[in-house]
């Protein structure tokens, strides 16, 4: 536990310094290099709780030290150890004890005394300092006041449990390659294994524990891919024929491309701006044995473009991620309010962009992870004011196909059973 204590602590640092976690975890796992995997793995979960509960965790920490903790490392050991033992099964001493002993680690002589006065002082003090602490919404719900106002303002009715299920471990969600088996067939393999998992509906199925990938029965065979349930219906909203020219304009990992792909037969362009992302997309099409052009070029630029219309584009733009925010438990704490704006632009950009490289006719699916409608909503109205050949189409969710919570004009809250999406249906006169 200490080990990973002090990983985790590491990480943490570098997320509240504003580094995202996918970069901070691997290089906190650097910096102990003689963790197993059994203590990296619990430092990942260490990471992921504190940051899901840390508003709660800074505020117990405000109240049981009078001056600020200005060592970062240490400051994020504290989180690490409240988080701990506000939210875990770990015994509370063990916990004090081993926090205590990564202290030493930290460089600082004074850490150890002062982590373990805090610790303990939290113990004696919990109760009463609870109700205190307790009455700012920020802490009750662990998010930035600005989110919670944003989601109350959007959602009256909803905020809050979006507000919840963002708090909650996401679940694993398969979606099952309907060209090499089918659901039932593959539900039968999963018990044969001893995993226990079930049908949400169409190719999804939902799994009762997250697992490695690689101990799924034929993953590497393409019999499966992970998915989220609420992604599942980027695929059959696009409305596929075959031969078709289709785009995916921001196509990293490739989930979605591959979704196409297995869905129909089709001429599709896989392009990301990343060129390390697409590695993945190569990856992926491989392990599903699908074909696909696979190219580098940003969607709000045309350098890349042959001129050639394509029937059908998918623009799944970047976004706050907001919709996932349970699945990147750091985003909470490093978004700001301005930057819904910025990524407003970025989509604005991408959607005008590739609105002209769509045939009269072709449709274009507009997709995000958020749920903040200044991304969402707000983004389609503004688009069809000033292109007069658009046309919404409606989006219609259908929960034989796939579990979902609708919302007006294409928004899938997040639930238990999936992320929060944003989907809307544009087609060219």
């Amino acid at each position: 536990m200490q080990v990973a204590q002090l990983i985790a602590a590491h990480a943490v640092a570098e997320v509240l310094a504003g580094h995202n976690l996918t970069v901070s975890m691997p290089k906190a796992l650097r910096k102990v290099k003689s963790a197993t995997p059994q203590q990296q793995a619990a430092a990942q979960d260490y990471s992921y709780l504190t940051l899901r509960f840390y508003a709660e965790a800074a505020a117990y920490l405000r109240a049981l030290t009078p001056k600020p903790v200005t060592d970062e490392r240490v400051h994020a050991l504290l989180l690490v150890a409240l988080s701990q033992l506000l939210h875990s099964r770990d015994d509370d001493f063990t916990v004090v004890n081993q926090a205590v002993e990564a202290a030493g680690k930290s460089g600082q002589r004074w850490a150890k005394g002062l982590v373990n006065a805090v610790l303990r002082n939290f113990l004696r003090q919990r109760e009463s300092l609870q109700a205190s602490i307790a009455q700012r919404e920020e802490v009750q719900f662990n998010y930035p006041q600005w989110w919670i106002d944003t989601l109350k303002q959007q959602f009256p009715q909803h905020w809050q449990t979006i507000l919840e299920v963002g708090n909650s471990h996401p679940p694993m969600t398969l979606r099952v390659n309907l060209r090499k088996t089918d659901v039932p067939a593959y539900l039968q393999l999963l018990q044969a294994a001893g995993i226990e998992a079930h049908h949400l509906a169409g190719a999804a199925i939902q799994l009762q524990q997250p697992m490695p990938v690689h101990q799924l029965p034929n993953f590497d065979a393409g019999w499966v891919s992970v998915q989220d349930a609420g992604a599942q219906w980027a695929a059959p909203l696009l409305d596929l024929q075959p031969g078709q020219r289709v785009l995916d304009a921001c196509s990293a990992p490739g989930g979605k491309t591959c979704h196409v792909l297995e869905t129909c037969e089709v001429d599709l362009l896989s392009l990301d701006v990343e060129t390390a992302r697409l590695q993945r997309v190569h990856e992926n099409l491989q392990r599903l044995g699908l074909q696909a052009r696979v190219a580098v070029g940003n969607a709000s630029q045309s350098e890349w473009f042959d001129g050639q219309l394509f029937d059908r584009i998918l623009a799944d733009v970047p976004c706050s991620a907001s919709g996932i925010v349970r699945r990147h438990v750091d985003m909470k704490w490093l978004r700001r309010p301005q930057d819904l704006e910025t990524f407003a632009r970025t989509q604005q950009e991408i959607l005008s962009n590739l609105w002209q490289m769509l045939a009269k006719g072709g449709k274009l699916l507009y997709v995000t992870c958020s749920i903040f409608q200044q991304e969402n909503e707000m983004q389609i109205q503004q688009f069809l004011t000033t292109h007069a050949d658009a046309a919404r189409l409606p989006v219609t969710f259908d929960a034989t196909l796939l579990p979902c919570q609708q919302w007006t004009g294409g928004q899938l809250l997040p639930t238990a059973e999936h992320d929060g999406l944003f989907y809307a249906l544009l087609q060219k006169h």
